[in-house]
């Protein structure tokens, strides 16, 4: 079945909302997984060329991806199920709805000199919300120490596959009772996102009856 792809800007908000993936590849001593928040690198269209982490230097999955540097970085969004409870309609089935984002990427790990500026990148987004937002030089004397234990990465996209199942097969006015009704608010929200253009247009037409009612009445 095919989904919706969204928008480079789609995309690039998932992984800026979601930055926690599994970074994914297999070799000789079998398969690795490591959960790593990451960082998306955009190109001049907004769509996403890189991603940007920092991992263990003890993580066995480091030697695996310099020996073969193929792997597959994976994003989970908003997701969650819809319960038949929230639409009128007989006979409606539930469904789950989500927000994904598989990439195709080859990694490479950077020196001694990247690891800080990749470790920057990170904290700059993730302490946005705080004020002030700390800083990694607020880790004192600490911070070579943890420095030595991590190494960058930059992986290069080569592939991607977004899929955004967020309520477009459904009609506009089951979709409105789902919204109205929805209990988790960022989900909606990233309905709400996905499905503008209809929402937009349904009210529009909406507003066009009333005024011809209006008119006539």
């Amino acid at each position: 079945m095919d989904f919706p792809s969204g928008t480079n800007g789609d995309l690039a908000d998932l992984v800026a909302a979601y930055p926690l993936a599994w970074l994914t590849n297999s070799g000789p001593d079998g398969f690795f997984a490591t959960p790593l928040p990451l960082i998306a690198e955009t190109g001049p269209d907004g769509s996403i060329v890189a991603l940007i982490g920092h991992c263990s230097r003890r993580n066995a999955q480091v030697a695996a991806l310099r020996a073969d540097p193929r792997a597959q970085i994976l994003f989970m969004g908003p997701q969650g199920y819809v319960s038949p409870a929230l639409v009128s309609r007989p006979h409606w089935a539930p469904t789950w709805n989500f927000a994904v984002a598989t990439f195709d990427v080859t990694v490479a790990f950077g020196d001694d000199s990247e690891t800080l500026p990749a470790v920057r990148l990170l904290t700059a987004h993730a302490e946005a919300p705080q004020s002030p937002p700390w800083q990694v030089e607020d880790a004192g004397e600490r911070l070579p120490n943890l420095l030595s234990r991590i190494i960058s990465f930059r992986a290069t996209v080569h592939a991607t596959d977004a899929r955004f199942k967020l309520g477009q097969e459904e009609d506009v006015d089951v979709l409105r009772e789902i919204l109205a009704a929805y209990p988790d608010p960022v989900m909606a929200g990233w309905m709400r996102r996905l499905n503008a253009d209809r929402l937009e247009t349904d009210s529009l037409n909406a507003d066009d009856a009333e005024a011809i009612i209006g008119e006539t009445g």
